[in-house]
Formats: structure tokens, sequence, C-alpha cells
């Protein structure tokens, strides 16, 4: 009892929180993997199906219906429901979605929800560490229209390692969430899970705007998806002019890159198959302002071990650019 009433507690703080501020998908995981965790042994739901579907379905808790009705799952009314009730385009315009006293409520709704219709009952028959058929299975059954559904959870848990959370033993969960994010995939992401109508994942690293490129891509096509010119493409990612080719998942910044990395990524270490180009974009750093903050030409090469300076120049001495 003095348990649930803590979580109460807690779920009403992280409302009001979410209601005054938007929260990056990091510090979704951190709010909400213990609750996850908690789900998962009580009802056999893989932790990472519940975290995934939570950033997914509410914006990393920034949607509508999360801050107004703290519905983390799209969950819309049915004839059954009681509760009351929010409003929200969707599929249709003015659909009904539930609406819960607290994010707490939503995340025990969400595993009712699975246990208690038949469509998903095959669901319980696969291992709770079985995410990739979770989420295939959940978009066999209907639980959302995008046809990507599955693939984009899947990318979404693997790009934030929420797998690590289906097996936590007796290992702290904030140790979990800890080790999550510091693995993250590419430094200082946040996902604004935007989907635009080619849908895209619409994702952003310190603070520009951002796609991963998918098989196919070039440097033209994406010019007219996004409405803007190939010279633009080019001179946002520091691209060779004489290739239009594009591998599939390289970073393509929509917007100029910064002249210095966030806050937090000072310096970077060169891994074996680095360039500084690789660096730049990983970091979101213009290519020019990298060799000039550490003293390199055109033709420098970069090796493994070397230290790479990212926010102030290599000799010490203050670095002015255009943030």
């Amino acid at each position: 009892m003095k348990n649930s009433i803590l979580l109460l507690i807690f779920s009403l703080v992280a409302t009001i929180l979410f209601a005054q501020e938007s929260y990056t998908t990091e510090q979704y995981v951190e709010t909400y993997a213990d609750w996850a965790v908690e789900e998962m042994e009580r009802t056999g739901i893989p932790a990472s199906i519940t975290l995934g579907q939570g950033i997914l379905e509410s914006g990393s808790g920034n949607s509508r219906l999360a801050r107004e009705a703290n519905n983390h799952f799209g969950i819309k009314c049915h004839s059954d429901w009681t509760g009351d009730k929010i409003y929200h385009d969707d599929d249709a315009s003015q659909e009904c979605f539930r609406k819960y006293k607290s994010a707490y409520e939503s995340f025990k709704d969400h595993s009712a929800f699975l246990k208690k219709y038949s469509r998903y009952a095959f669901l319980f028959e696969l291992k709770p560490t079985d995410y990739k058929s979770w989420a295939k299975g959940l978009k066999k059954a209907g639980y959302a229209t995008n046809p990507q559904y599955a693939d984009i959870l899947i990318g979404l848990i693997e790009r934030y390692e929420l797998y690590l959370f289906d097996t936590p033993g007796d290992t702290d969960t904030d140790l979990l969430v800890a080790d999550a994010l510091r693995q993250h995939v590419t430094p200082g992401f946040t996902d604004n899970w935007t989907i635009n109508p080619f849908n895209r994942e619409m994702l952003s690293n310190n603070g520009r705007p951002l796609i991963l490129a998918r098989g196919g891509d070039n440097v033209t096509s994406l010019a007219q998806e996004f409405d803007m010119m190939p010279w633009q493409i080019y001179k946002y990612n520091d691209m060779d002019k004489q290739t239009d080719s594009i591998i599939a998942g390289q970073i393509v910044y929509l917007k100029p890159k910064r002249s210095k990395a966030d806050k937090g990524y000072e310096t970077h270490i060169v891994k074996a198959g680095e360039s500084l180009w690789s660096i730049s974009q990983d970091y979101g750093v213009k290519l020019s302002k990298l060799r000039k903050r550490n003293n390199l030409n055109k033709e420098a090469m970069v090796n493994p071990g070397d230290t790479i300076y990212l926010r102030e120049p290599a000799d010490g001495n203050s670095f002015l650019g255009i943030f």
C-alpha cells in the first residue's frame, strides 16, 4: 500500500513537470523505466515494449494526450471505457481517447488493455526478451495503423538499448538507465518522433534537424522531398559535390551544423574507421570549425587514439565562431 501511494505521488509530480517543459527521450526513459519493469514483472509485457510504445505514442511525454490526459499509449475509449475522456484528431477528426488521473494509471491500463483483448493473446506466448516479435505482433494485431509501426518501434528500442530492461534480474534499474543512455548510438541525439508525409523519423542532434538516409536515397531525391536545393544538402553536410550518392543510415542534416558540440561533449577520442568528417556528422559540428579548432588543414588525417577538441581549441585559446 505504501509503495502504491509513493508511486501515485511520483506520478503526480511527473505529470506537473511534464506540463511545464518539454522532455527529451533520455529523460522520459529515466522517469518511467521503473514502471515499465514493474509492469513486465507483473504481466509479462517486455519493459522495452512498454517504454518504446510510450516514447513513440506520447512523443516522449510531450504530446497533447500525454500532457492533458496522461495518456502515454494513444489508447482510445472503446465501448467499454467508463472513465474520463478527451477528444483529439487522429485517424479521424475528434476521436475519443482515454483520460487518466495520473501517468501511472496510463501505464497500468496499457498492460490491462493488452491482457484483455483476445487479439493480443498470442503475444504473451512469446519470450519477454523477444521484443522484435512483440513489436511485429502489435502491428499484426492492429495496435497502430502506420505500416512501419513495428520497424519504428524496433529501431527506437535498439537506438536507446531499451532491451536492457527486459532482463533486469537483481540489477538496479537506475544503473540500467545510466548504461542505456551512456551507450546511446550517436552523441547528443534527441527524438521528436514527428512523422512527416514520407514516414521519416525526424531527429535532431546538437539542436539541428536531421534524418537517417534510407536505401535508394540520394542528394537529388532528398532535396526534392524536403523542398530544398541540392547545394543545401551538400553544404549542410560538408559533402563532396562530385557525388550524388548517400549511404543508407547516413546522417543527413536539413539545416547547417553548429560551430561547436553540445555541452558535455568537450573532446572525442578517434576510433578505428572514423574520419574528421564522420566525427563532425556525429556531433553536429561544421567540418571547417573542427579543422580550425584542432589546427588541421584539409589534407590532414586523423588516427585512432587522437584527441579531437569539440568545443574549445586544442591550444586552449578562446575560439570565436558563429553559434
